[in-house]
């Protein structure tokens, strides 16, 4: 009787095609536009993660812009607001940057704090 434990295989890794739709995901509004047209052609479970990933990265941008564009007009607050804001769109560089490496390696990997919602949110966006 064997004791060892068995060899686990190792995911399969993307294909070529997969990683092009979540690569390009990331790169401008033009290349997000441009995935998911690739990805309307061959749909993936990869590119779809990333482009809602990548989705919700954009609106969340969006959100803050139109916030920090209201509250500018407020005196004081709106000087804290945009502090605050400022440190946001670093936060968001740095998810773009982590979703971005994930594109590369092929890896179904959700965003820190923001990943599962935006999957929970747009979960039939792609599909």
């Amino acid at each position: 009787m064997d004791t060892t434990t068995p060899a686990q295989t190792p995911a399969p890794s993307a294909t070529g095609e997969d990683k092009t739709v979540a690569i390009i995901s990331y790169i401008t509004l033009i290349g997000f536009i441009i995935a998911i047209v690739m990805h309307n052609g061959k749909k993936t479970k990869l590119g779809a993660f990333h482009l809602r990933q990548m989705l919700g990265l954009v609106l969340t941008g969006v959100a803050l812009g139109g916030c920090g564009f209201i509250l500018a007009f407020i005196p004081y607050i709106g000087r804290l607001a945009g502090i605050a804001i400022e440190v946001a769109d670093l936060a968001l560089l740095v998810l773009w940057i982590m979703g971005l490496i994930s594109a590369i390696n092929g890896q179904i990997k959700p965003l820190p704090v923001v990943g599962p919602l935006y999957q929970k949110w747009f979960g039939t966006a792609f599909d």
